[in-house]
């Protein structure tokens, strides 16, 4: 035969604290010689009731009952007029209330819309349903039968709650009536987590037995149902308080497996009991098993019932790393079941999963085995934390970069936080040059390099300046890989000099002389390239040891002198600016970079003693092409010829001192290169 016991059995998170709580309120009061009472049972099992009644607690069924004594307020709640009466009476009290209790409180406690009411799911006569509705400002109705639903007035507007401990499906059978009968509804599930899935875990081990055994207290709601829903599963289920209730004919010869499971409210020595009692009555070896959802249960050879038990469960111990599954979620902390025979506790500060939910599994810190109250503390933010700061770790050791964020401008630097790890940043690590306003980096993203670590105190200091330098020395590396005499690359222009332009390659500056701007004389490198504008360059020279590289832009562009007798052939007259004027003839731009010469001699229909006589640098004059010379860059032009052509074909004849008279013929000298 084997015996296979619930995963989920036996004392929930608020039940065993509501226990522990009161095991200390009676020693306290027996410390201070007071009498200690209890307003009802604490728990609904009698086997709790009797262990506090030796350590000298007494129920009492009022508030008065308990005067000059040290009230302990049960897990199921009291409602706000209870408290209000101890405080008239001056009875100190210890409120074991369920925390998952106390949100249902606080829900039906701020719902004050005057126009609504609060719909209760749940058993009129349980002590949580009465303490719930004392919390309400609004007018309270509790149903818990279809037949309850439908006599239910009319209703506008109304929250609708549960009980913390009803079946999933009482809710679920009520909740389409709920609908019918209100016209706005405001549902709000608040049934316990750990009462759902002891139900769900019972179950499946029903489904795998041939008896059941529930051990709990008959007046225990979620006991009862605990009970009602594995009969319905396993014909073959008894409910027992104690082992002496086991009937001795239980276990027969078709008997192989039979399941355990325990009410919320079970304490683990009924437990114990009924299994020691369990083989007594087969007088030999059973294996206990730890069954897992819709599998086969294990056997583990153990005779005895707790060692089997905790032998199937974890040990921790604080700073341990374990996964866990939510039980229940409420307004303040996260029930999580780790494994261990106490569930552990969350603090909603301590949690990162701000959307976890019931059946999450998640990973958790042990902070505390026991904090003094039975209780496991957990903590998911210090294994983020941890995490985190073994990542940052490797990337220290590593050499890599981190990211931080700019969170407060500190005397002598700036606080960071890279993730989740406070970093310190000095502010001559900021920049490569020097920083006035730290405060400019606060909500700031950056690359960081850790280049010092303090483990004690989980602190690291950072660096940008390191990041920057390396980040430029490495591109510098890469750009000077692809630098050659010849290469055409391109490069963004960042600065200007009267000497030419600084263009960066990439990580690299080289140089486009002025020279090597424009085919044509240029005197500002503004004239021909803009601030920040993309361009591309030749490589003309690369001198690595000094790091220069000489660029041309020019080289790059169509010249000028292409073609050029197609554009200016000989005899085309057309209009141009005069832009130098030398003692042998003026100059006239055809194009930048394409400059005519017209002779003195030519500058007139009369001779003239000088240029200046006859033109001025800026005028716009008529000119004759008279000649093209494309390998020497020349051109002959005639302003006189460009004017008798134009005299001629106006009519205008050619002045009388004019003809018969020629001008000598005079040889313009070569002009100098202008660069």
């Amino acid at each position: 035969m084997t015996v296979s016991v619930a995963r989920y059995a036996g004392f929930c998170m608020g039940v065993q604290q509501a226990v522990t709580q009161a095991i200390q309120a009676a020693k306290q009061a027996a410390d201070q010689g007071l009498p200690c009472w209890s307003l009802g049972e604490v728990v609904h099992n009698p086997s709790v009731t009797e262990r506090l009644r030796s350590l000298g607690v007494r129920v009492a069924q009022s508030v008065e009952e308990a005067q000059g004594g040290l009230l302990i307020l049960r897990s199921h709640g009291v409602s706000p007029d209870i408290l209000e009466r101890c405080r008239q009476l001056s009875i100190p009290y210890v409120d074991c209330t369920c925390k998952h209790v106390q949100a249902l409180h606080r829900i039906v406690g701020d719902y004050a819309d005057q126009s609504g009411c609060v719909v209760l799911v749940g058993e009129r006569d349980h002590p949580e349903v009465q303490g719930t509705a004392g919390w309400s400002r609004v007018p309270v109705h509790v149903v818990f039968t279809a037949e309850e639903v439908e006599n239910l007035p009319p209703l506008a507007k109304a929250l609708v709650v549960s009980q913390t401990t009803i079946p999933e499906e009482k809710w679920e059978e009520l909740l389409p009536l709920l609908r019918q009968k209100i016209a706005d509804p405001s549902f709000h599930r608040s049934i316990c987590a750990a009462t759902r899935m002891r139900l769900t875990a019972a179950k499946e081990l029903a489904a795998q037995s041939d008896a059941m055994i529930i051990i709990g207290g008959r007046r225990s709601a979620n006991t009862r149902k605990l009970c009602e829903g594995c009969a319905q599963i396993c014909p073959h289920t008894i409910l027992v308080e104690s082992a002496a209730e086991i009937p001795s004919h239980f276990i027969d010869t078709h008997t192989h497996h039979i399941g355990i499971a325990a009410g919320a409210s079970t304490p683990d020595w009924s437990l114990k009991e009924v299994f020691t009692a369990m083989s007594e009555l087969e007088n030999k070896v059973l294996e206990t098993v730890e069954p897992v959802a819709n599998e086969a249960a294990k056997p583990v050879d153990e005779n005895d019932f707790m060692a089997s038990v905790e032998a199937s469960m974890r040990r921790i111990h604080n700073g341990q790393t374990v996964t866990g599954k939510v039980l229940q979620v409420t307004e303040d902390e996260v029930g999580v079941d780790i494994g261990y025979k106490t569930d552990g506790i969350i603090k909603r500060s301590d949690l990162v999963d701000a959307d976890v939910k019931v059946g999450d599994e998640i990973e958790v810190e042990v902070v505390k085995v026991n904090d003094g109250e039975g209780n496991v503390i957990l903590s998911q933010r210090n294994i983020i934390n941890k995490k985190a700061w073994d990542a940052l770790m490797a990337k220290f050791e590593a050499g890599e970069y981190v990211e931080g964020q700019g969170k407060e401008a500190v005397k002598g630097g700036l606080i960071c936080m890279v993730d989740g790890v406070r970093a310190f940043v000095p502010a001559s690590r900021l920049s490569k040059r020097y920083v006035e306003k730290i405060d400019q980096f606060v909500g700031q993203t950056m690359k960081l390099k850790i280049i010092d670590v303090d483990a004690a105190k989980k602190r690291i200091v950072c660096s940008r300046k390191d990041v920057i330098i390396e980040e430029e020395t490495a591109k510098k590396a890469a750009a000077w890989e692809k630098i050659e005499e010849g290469a055409v690359i391109t490069g963004i222009v960042r600065r200007f000099a009267d000497f030419g332009a600084f263009v960066d390659l990439g990580g690299v500056d080289g140089l486009i002389h002025i020279t090597d701007l424009a085919w044509y004389r240029v005197g500002h490198p503004s004239e021909v390239l803009q601030i920040n504008q993309e361009v591309q360059v030749k490589v003309l020279s690369v001198d690595r040891e000094r790091e220069r590289i000489q660029l041309g832009y020019k080289q790059l562009q169509p010249q000028p002198w292409d073609n050029i007798e197609e554009k200016y052939p000989v005899g085309l007259i057309l209009e141009r600016k005069v832009v130098r004027i030398r003692p042998f003839g003026a100059f006239i731009e055809l194009e930048p970079g394409v400059d005519g010469l017209v002779h003195i001699s030519q500058v007139a229909l009369t001779r003239v003693a000088k240029v200046e006589d006859a033109l001025t640098v800026g005028q716009d004059v008529a000119v004759k092409v008279l000649g093209v010379d494309p390998e020497a860059h020349r051109i002959s032009l005639s302003i006189r010829e460009a004017l008798e052509e134009n005299a001629f074909d106006y009519g205008e004849g050619i002045p009388e001192d004019a003809a018969g008279e020629e001008a000598p013929a005079e040889e313009a000298p070569e002009a100098p290169v202008e660069e």
